[in-house]
């Protein structure tokens, strides 16, 4: 059971501590679905929501920038 309490912006799983813990310990990781491709680099490189679901490749926060390019 789930109980979501809009107003106190509070969201909270009606299970026992125990139960969550048998549960984390028999969890698993899925076997990765993708070795090469987009599919593999989505998996590696995308950002979650909160950080603007982009590549974290793409980021521009570390490195010198690069100039702009000679155009003749």
């Amino acid at each position: 059971m789930i109980e979501v309490d809009v107003p106190a912006r509070r969201i909270h799983l009606d299970v026992d501590d125990a139960e969550l813990a048998a549960r984390r310990a028999a969890w698993a990781p899925p076997p990765r679905r993708y070795e090469r491709g987009y599919g593999w680099m989505f998996s590696r490189h995308i950002l979650q929501a909160e950080q603007g679901c982009d590549f974290d490749l793409l980021e521009t926060g570390f490195g010198a920038p690069v100039a702009e390019p000679a155009i003749f």
